[in-house]
């Protein structure tokens, strides 16, 4: 039992120490940040969420479930967030927010979509230690920084919807804490089923896909329509597409 307590705290150390490193922008950005850049950081971030789903999450989610479940994953998750993203726009905090709503909306979706991708990738990670340590440390550090630019893109719009550096970066290290749970139910259950598994990347990636063309790439070009955010979008990609090599 303990064994299995230790691989959790590991596990939920890992997804908050990755989140909270990207959500410290938070605290380095004023809500008078420059259209221009403030597009340019959404369009990346923006990119490199579509490499990780793209080049990551839903090929593997294919490899270890299969193409019919995994669209089934993905279309879920694109519909409860569609049901997530109109419950949100009735929040108060929203509501009322001293800055762009639309951009606190989007923060929020992408910490919902960010804690959904992260519970799978803690069953991969109390997996990874029970087949052996080495696997298990690997994972952990691997995700951990996949999870830095994914702070960012959630801390950032946040902080510049309206809400203050704190509460911003306070959300952001929440996220993380499925990766602890994940971690924990992984090494109890030895190997989760990898249906499951499959079905629950699926599903985050569906999540992601639609905050990143529903929410970010949308109100970033309101924001501002100069081609620096589109270059900012594809150097996300770029990016991402290197994260997922680490792999």
């Amino acid at each position: 039992m303990e064994h299995i307590l230790k691989i959790g705290i590991i596990g939920l150390i890992s997804g908050i120490t990755g989140t909270g490193i990207g959500g410290l922008i938070a605290f380095f950005v004023g809500k008078n940040i420059s259209n221009r850049i403030l597009s340019s950081i959404l369009e990346f971030s923006a990119g490199l969420m579509t490499s990780v789903v793209c080049f990551e999450l839903v090929p593997e989610a294919v490899e270890i479930a299969g193409l019919n479940l995994t669209l089934i994953g993905v279309l879920s998750g694109i519909l409860i967030v569609i049901v997530i993203d109109d419950f949100v726009k009735q929040l108060d905090a929203v509501k009322n927010a001293n800055g762009n709503s639309n951009l606190l909306r989007a923060g929020i979706l992408v910490s919902i979509g960010l804690a959904m991708h992260n519970l799978p990738e803690g069953f991969a990670v109390g997996s990874g230690f029970e087949a052996s340590l080495s696997l298990g440390i690997t994972l952990t550090l691997i995700i951990a920084i996949h999870d830095i630019p994914e702070g960012i893109a959630m801390a950032l719009p946040m902080k510049v919807g309206g809400f203050s550096a704190v509460k911003a970066f306070t959300l952001t290290i929440l996220s993380g804490v499925p990766m602890g749970v994940g971690a924990l139910a992984g090494a109890a259950l030895g190997h989760v089923s990898e249906q499951f598994i499959g079905l629950c990347l699926g599903f985050a990636g569906g999540a992601m896909l639609y905050v990143v063309y529903g929410e970010l790439i949308p109100e970033s070009k309101r924001i501002y329509l100069g081609r620096m955010s589109s270059v900012g979008n594809v150097f996300g990609i770029l990016c991402g597409i290197i994260v997922t090599m680490l792999n």
